[in-house]
């Protein structure tokens, strides 16, 4: 545990897993330096819109799923939830959090300020550059309260999520040179290891997460190949492993958990976060090697905010 809270930076690749190769160095070096695992998804409902899948999703990261779908029989999420819902805004539920978003999706920044988030622009982030040469990544580390390799004793907020969606063109793309969103991401990351170079002010404080989600449910081939959980044959033995946390809510079983496509995610901040053996963001190595194994997505916000000492430690 840290001396001093944390700040965080949350960047999320909504849908961008297949994109990801051996090209993306950055992405693969964070996992290599810090600890990765899975978060687990709901069931899609059946004929879902593309929009709808990505605010359900959304929902469960925000922790805001049982509040704007569950209570509404598990349909579809609207950038404005049910009037009926009673969903506290971010500050409420997190001890003050001061939070901002990220995206260029309409939805996503409308659903963003219905829970309490700051909406900003990927263009926010280079209409008042001062130089061409400082990168997005700076500026997003500004948001946080770090100035070059300094940390402020304050900061305009204690969290900022970057929503990148696939296909969600933006301006940045161009600016960076970069060719789709991961490559982006990976640009994004490289600035930021550039930065909070081990043994910095901003290193023991930064608490960097990335996701990657697969998006659209993969076919049933592929879903076998992603599981979370190998199923065992002899139906005798299944009875003697003990439930997998990602299946549980409390002591409360989730049932519509989806057992295969969940989120990749892997976390960094000097000397608190764990090292595990993974070297590459891809499923199979981080089941192989990852250190964090897999929680509900809705638990993750809990878990960084507890880093933020905005949230006591959920789990174990």
């Amino acid at each position: 545990m840290a001396d001093k809270a944390s700040r965080s930076l949350i960047i999320y690749g909504d849908g961008l897993v297949k994109q990801i190769s051996s090209s993306h160095i950055h992405l693969h070096d964070l996992v290599s330096r810090g600890c990765s695992g899975f978060l687990s998804l709901t069931q899609s409902p059946n004929a879902e819109s593309e929009d709808e899948r990505v605010l359900r999703e959304l929902a469960q990261l925000l922790d805001a799923y049982d509040a704007c779908i569950a209570k509404k029989g598990g349909s579809s999420a609207t950038p404005e939830c049910s009037k009926e819902s009673s969903v506290s805004s971010i500050s409420d539920r997190f001890m003050g959090l001061r939070a901002a978003i990220v995206s260029t999706d309409s939805n996503v920044k409308s659903f963003g300020r219905y829970l309490g988030f700051t909406v900003l622009e990927f263009d926010d982030l280079t209409k008042d550059k001062s130089s061409f040469d400082e990168p997005p990544a700076s500026e997003l580390l500004k948001l946080l309260g770090f100035q070059g390799v300094k940390t402020l004793e304050t900061s305009e907020f204690d969290l900022v999520f970057v929503h990148v969606r696939c296909g969600e063109k933006v301006n940045i793309l161009k600016e960076e040179g970069v060719g789709n969103e991961v490559d982006l991401i990976n640009s994004l990351v490289g600035g930021i290891l550039q930065i909070a170079q081990p043994g910095s002010e901003i290193s023991s404080r930064l608490h960097l997460s990335v996701l990657m989600s697969y998006g659209v449910s993969v076919d049933d081939e592929n879903s076998s190949l992603l599981q979370l959980n190998s199923q065992n044959k002899n139906s005798n033995l299944s009875l003697l492993r003990p439930r997998q946390s990602y299946t549980m809510k409390g002591a409360n079983l989730i049932n519509n958990i989806r057992h295969h496509s969940p989120m990749l995610i892997t976390q960094w901040q000097e000397a608190v976060t764990r090292k595990d053996m993974a070297e590459r963001f891809s499923f199979q190595d981080i089941k192989e090697k990852g250190g964090n194994l897999a929680i509900p997505a809705d638990r993750f916000l809990h878990e960084v905010a507890f880093k933020l000492w905005k949230a006591p430690k959920y789990g174990a």
